[in-house]
């Protein structure tokens, strides 16, 4: 039953890196451009907007069309950043657990 003992601690161990995992991934941000950088918006780790900065001179010329597909593409160059680091993150975890890549966790 040593072996039972042994998975189960480890089982506990890996739960609970898993929630620092989560606080960790929540925490990050990640800012993505368009316009060459006259729209910029940073998600937090939750896909969350947490700014949206327009450059002053684009609202005064722009229409709102034009002005909605820069900041909806800003938004998805944050995501495809932040999911990057996500996946950065978590490779990290299985990496300090042992664990082999491409190990699919619940998250």
């Amino acid at each position: 039953m040593k072996n039972l003992g042994d998975m189960l601690k480890m089982a506990k161990n890996m739960q609970s890196k898993l929630q620092d995992l989560e606080a960790e991934l929540a925490a990050l941000e990640a800012t993505g451009e368009s316009g060459g950088g006259m729209v910029s918006v940073v998600l937090n780790g939750n896909y969350e907007a947490r700014n949206v900065t327009i450059e002053p001179s684009l609202i005064a010329e722009s229409n709102a069309e034009f002005l909605g597909d820069l900041v909806a593409a800003a938004i998805n160059d944050a995501a495809h950043r932040m999911e990057s680091l996500r996946e950065e993150k978590r490779a990290e975890m299985l990496r300090s657990a042992g664990l082999p890549a491409g190990v699919q966790l619940p998250f």
